[in-house]
């Protein structure tokens, strides 16, 4: 059976010495009184919580599964899992990050994110379920009428609704311009919705009393593509005026998706059969108030990655210690055993550093980029918050597509450190695979985000936004530049970022003579983007550590951090080489293969 244990201790390195996030609280007034103690002891309990209650009903909830009563339509999630959610609400986790004006504890983002990274890595299935009702509940805080926020977001902060977002329909995922579902208004100013959606994540489920959906859909009078899209609230049971519950509205599930993964989670098709709903914000403009949701999903999914890449590397590294095979190429190292343990071969150190560098890297960038949204909501410097935003909006789809990428193949490479266990399910390894296979999917697949990164957020403003980022490794690269113990360090993400500019600028100019050039090298560019960004952390990482043995700190801490560092650049961040040259090979081997793909 797997294990997890909370990496507490990396959660309060990356928050306290690396990014020094209570100097950041200090600048905004709701956070100022918000010091290391309060986050740490925070995230300490919420580690027990999915420690203790979750994480014990992941195998069990991937094996059940969910199942559907065909003729009531309701949906039965596995054992345990109802009644670890009511643990959760009674604990008063879903308020963590929300506003106290709703009823929430108004506790930073970056401490939520934190708690989900934890809880994602005991269970991803199941925090599905509360995560989805947090985005639901961030895009009707930003655009819901005073009206809609106080008919729901009191019971959506407390965890006694939770909510999804009703997207996909059978014959269009991303290309959500061409939705069919339609929504005819009322005399009383409301709307019947009439449409099918797919893939609807926690869609029905047992375990709330009731489900306030978010749903996209069409005015009879709107104009074609994404133009004409507007977001409606359709709760599963209609709200009366004084809060409680009424009728049973007209959206149901109407199938579960039979899936690869996330089987603990109800994936449901859901029916609008005339089901009412109330528009949010105005009519046509419902893709500004859903992007607060998908944005908020995007990063809730490299949270996803990175919280199976940290449990699958723990329970790897913990069975490379134990499991004896072969004796190491340099000579016997277990000389009171049969055989060596398997963590002494090369390989399997470079599966499991490989693991430990994804997973600490990707901590570092998550952590960063909670902190940029939280500036951008709440800090009372204007000018900080365009800059945080503009700086967000540039870094979630490498932390949405790079940290799932590296996830897949963290969790591949620690079910291979176990062999052929790691392929058995009572090792739980072969289902880290499975469930880390849909991240690379959801919320935008991953070639979509490389697409936007690369078009929109790069491209887009030419470079603008990128040559921001790079300032802050050239003001790195300045602080250790007669550093010879940082050389090794700040030289790669040095030569990387100046080969940035070049590498960009090839590529739009190829993109302005022929679009497909864009297409066919985004994939790449975005991995490359990602390890300049991964990079940055690695050094600024690395710098901590090395400064905190200097000073003559004894704790193996950081000198493993310092190990992790030196892998990282030696053996991962060498792949930008490769992939700057596939990127700049063109669309012309990808596109004019006719023949091949006849």
């Amino acid at each position: 059976m797997p294990s997890y244990t909370p990496p507490l201790r990396d959660m309060q390195f990356v928050m306290h010495e690396l990014l020094k996030i209570t100097d950041d609280f200090k600048q905004m007034p709701q956070y100022a009184d918000i010091d290391a103690d309060t986050t740490n002891a925070v995230l300490e309990e919420g580690g027990k919580f999915a420690a203790e209650v979750t994480f014990p009903l992941n195998i069990s909830g991937d094996t059940e599964g969910c199942s559907i009563d065909q003729a009531t339509h309701a949906v039965t999630t596995p054992k345990g899992f109802k009644e670890a959610y009511a643990k959760y609400v009674a604990g008063g986790w879903p308020a963590l990050g929300c506003d106290p004006a709703y009823g929430g504890q108004g506790l930073p983002l970056v401490v939520n994110q934190m708690f989900y990274e934890m809880l994602n890595s005991a269970n991803q299935a199941w925090t599905m379920y509360p995560g989805l009702t947090h985005g639901a509940y961030a895009a009707l805080h930003a655009h819901g009428t005073e009206e809609q926020k106080q008919t729901y977001l009191h019971k959506m902060t407390s965890g006694e609704w939770t909510g999804t977002m009703c997207l996909t329909e059978a014959h269009c995922g991303t290309d959500l311009g061409l939705m069919r579902t339609k929504a005819e208004p009322q005399a009383d100013g409301s709307y019947a919705l009439t449409g099918n959606k797919i893939f609807i994540s926690a869609g029905e489920n047992d375990m709330a009393e009731n489900i306030i959906h978010l749903v996209l859909a069409r005015l009879n009078d709107a104009p074609p593509g994404i133009k004409g899209v507007s977001l409606f609230i359709v709760p599963k049971f209609l709200v009366n005026k004084d809060g409680s519950l009424g009728a049973r509205n007209g959206i149901y599930c109407g199938g579960l998706e039979h899936k690869m993964g996330i089987h603990g989670n109800s994936t449901a098709q859901m029916v609008l059969d005339g089901a009412i709903g109330t528009l949010v914000g105005q009519p046509n403009k419902g893709m500004n108030a859903m992007f607060v949701m998908m944005n908020a999903a995007r990063l809730g999914v490299g949270n996803q990655g990175l919280g199976l890449t940290e449990v699958a590397y723990q329970n790897a590294l913990a069975y490379a210690k134990d499991r004896l095979q072969m004796r190491s190429l340099i000579g016997i190292k277990a000389k009171d055993q049969a055989a060596d343990p398997i963590i002494v071969h090369p390989d399997v150190r470079k599966m499991l550093l490989t693991a430990k560098a994804y997973a600490e890297g990707g901590r570092a960038l998550m952590c960063f980029s909670a902190m940029l949204l939280e500036k951008e909501m709440n800090h009372p410097d204007e000018q900080t918050r365009k800059d945080a935003g503009e700086m967000l909006a540039m870094l979630t789809p490498i932390v949405k597509a790079f940290i799932t990428d590296n996830g897949w193949t963290a969790t591949s490479g620690c079910l291979q450190v176990f062999g052929g266990h790691g392929y058995i399910k009572e090792w739980g390894m072969e289902q880290f695979v499975r469930d880390a296979r849909i991240n690379l999917i959801y919320e935008g697949t991953n070639t979509i985000q490389s697409l936007d990164l690369l078009g929109r957020k790069i491209l887009g403003n030419a470079g603008a936004t990128l040559k921001k980022f790079g300032k802050l490794i050239a003001q790195l690269v300045a602080e250790e530049s007669v550093n010879e113990k940082m050389a090794e360090f700040i030289t790669p993400i040095a030569v990387l970022g100046e080969q940035m500019t070049k590498f960009t600028t090839e590529i739009g100019f190829k993109g302005m003579q022929n679009p497909d050039e864009v297409g066919a090298a985004a994939v790449d560019y975005l991995r490359v983007a990602g390890h300049l960004v991964f990079g940055y952390f690695w050094a600024r990482m690395a710098q901590v550590a090395l400064r905190q043995i200097a000073a003559g700190n004894t704790d193996p801490f950081y000198l493993a951090k310092v190990q992790t560092a030196r892998f990282y650049f030696a053996k991962l961040f060498p792949e930008t080489a490769s992939l700057m040259q596939t990127a700049r090979a063109g669309s012309k081997v990808l596109m004019d293969t006719d023949a091949a793909l006849a």
